[in-house]
């Protein structure tokens, strides 16, 4: 007997046998046993989930001579010959190589005669969204009244190409991925049917590289199989594929967490002398990475990290934080574009290697702009004091007389109501210090401090409220010499608003 490949084989040959997609099969068979047959129907969806298998299923469902049913018989003439891909009542179109108007006008003529031998003629058209506009506007026509005699069924995995104007004319229904658990527990069955030992973890990663298609995951266990002898390991898959493994991208990424770039290196031309492409390198570590950021986030789920989290090495987890994950993943992206039209392929992994051995120092901008908010927030409260002489920032202890910012903050939004102008002028306040029963304020500006000094009983008020205590207020002014050339610059900002004017160079 001829060999028969795996996807072949196992192709499912009613709806009870298509797996994964529940929805869809729930409702065609509520249509089929209530008679409410479409004349047109819309398969969309990811490859190798069962879009085109669903039409053939509903194409024998309506002319199996044992009568319309969701499970047709699979022995009668039409179910034969449909299965086949041999029946005239059941024409399938490849509408990528099919794309012309010319090729819809054929139909078109064709839809005129009724079924040779069978209940409804049937025509599947495949990657639907590959036919010119003109295909579209003269199929339009026809899928909106044909004959009672006939069902359209069309596929497509780019359901966004297909007209709106095709769209509303079908029932449409949306063809899922199969979850990697779902693909994994077919692979293993499939693997006893062959009476073939396989380890779970070498299923797993099958049907973890299938990204959800069974179709891809039954022609890579295929090709797994015809290498594996007498047991499928994930040990021979390594070997064959050329693929560096958990163990193997645990130990470099513990090296990069560690610093200690001349190991990274080494063991990375380790792994690309074991027969590992750069490519599938640069795709390990993204996914590595990956699993780790989700491990950052709690998610534990074995079916999105792709391997079980107790593999992945603690050590790396607990030293980057989430946004330095997601540099390293950055990196990974943009290297694995960049190799396309590199000079050298090899030389560009290294260095986004021993970029990666300094990770852990690495800041993000949201962070460095969180820290700089804080120093703000630290030089409003006096925690912070500037050395003059130097102009460095001395970080001092926060001082138990210092008001915290929320007390501030309570202060300033309380006036705000009444005193608008005042509470502005007083968030220019460098320092707030609560000595005893007296607040001292201090300023760098002359104008700010003058101006509280002048409406001081309202902020005086305001304090011993909420303070709950009678306050005394004493305002100072930093380096009051004649003014700064900052204060210089806003007085004269101050006289140009109210007096509507300009400086003019000397008045000469």
């Amino acid at each position: 007997m001829a060999y028969e490949v795996t996807a072949t084989r196992k192709r499912p040959a009613t709806f009870s046998e298509l797996e994964g997609q529940d929805f869809v099969v729930s409702t065609i068979n509520n249509a089929l046993s209530t008679e409410r047959i479409a004349h047109a129907y819309l398969f969309s969806g990811p490859r190798g989930v069962g879009k085109t298998s669903a039409a053939r299923i509903l194409a024998k469902s309506l002319n199996c001579e044992e009568g319309q049913s969701d499970t047709p018989c699979g022995v009668c003439s039409n179910c034969v010959s449909i299965s086949r891909g041999n029946s005239l009542d059941v024409i399938e179109i490849d509408g990528a190589s099919n794309t012309s108007v010319n090729d819809i006008r054929t139909i078109k003529e064709e839809v005129l005669f009724a079924p040779n031998s069978s209940k409804y003629k049937v025509y599947i058209i495949d990657e639907v969204h590959m036919l010119s506009n003109s295909a579209f506007n003269a199929l339009l026509k026809t899928i909106e009244e044909p004959p009672p005699y006939i069902v359209f069924i069309f596929a497509t995995t780019e359901i966004q190409k297909v007209p709106a104007t095709i769209r509303s004319r079908c029932q449409q229904f949306n063809f899922r991925l199969i979850s990697v658990e779902k693909i994994k527990e077919i692979l293993i069955k499939t693997s006893e049917e062959l009476d073939l030992p396989a380890e779970e973890d070498a299923l797993f990663w099958i049907a973890k590289e299938s990204t959800g298609s069974l179709r891809d995951a039954y022609t890579l266990f295929d090709q797994v199989v015809s290498f594996s002898g007498e047991k499928i390991t994930m040990e021979k898959i390594r070997t064959k594929l050329g693929i560096a493994g958990i163990d193997s991208v645990n130990e470099i990424a513990e090296e990069m967490a560690g610093g200690n770039t001349q190991k990274v290196l080494e063991l990375t031309d380790e792994a690309l002398m074991g027969g590992v492409s750069i490519d599938q390198l640069i795709i390990d570590f993204t996914s590595y990475f990956r699993s780790v950021l989700f491990l950052k986030h709690n998610i534990v789920k074995e079916a999105l990290l792709g391997s079980n989290p107790s593999i992945f090495s603690k050590k790396v987890i607990s030293t980057y934080s989430i946004s330095q994950v997601e540099q390293a993943i950055e990196l990974l992206f943009k290297l694995y574009k960049d190799i396309r039209f590199s000079l050298n392929q090899r030389f560009e992994l290294e260095l986004v290697f021993s970029r990666l051995s300094s990770l852990s120092t690495y800041i993000s901008p949201n962070e460095i702009l969180k820290k700089i908010e804080g120093i703000k927030s630290d030089l409003k409260s006096g925690s912070f004091s500037v050395e003059q002489n130097t102009g460095e920032l001395k970080k001092e202890e926060k001082l138990s007389e210092n008001l915290s910012t929320d007390t501030i903050t309570s202060i300033i939004h309380s006036l705000r109501k009444n005193k608008l102008a005042l509470s502005s002028t007083l968030e220019k306040a460098t320092s707030w210090k609560l000595i005893g029963s007296t607040l001292k304020l201090t300023f760098d500006s002359t104008y700010s401090g003058n101006a509280v000094k002048g409406d001081i009983l309202p902020i005086k008020e305001k304090v011993s409220e909420i303070l709950n205590m009678n306050i005394d207020i004493e305002v100072s002014i930093v380096n009051p010499s004649g003014g700064s050339p900052n204060e210089v610059d806003e007085n004269i900002e101050l006289v140009k608003r109210v007096f509507r004017g300009e400086v003019v160079n000397g008045g000469k």
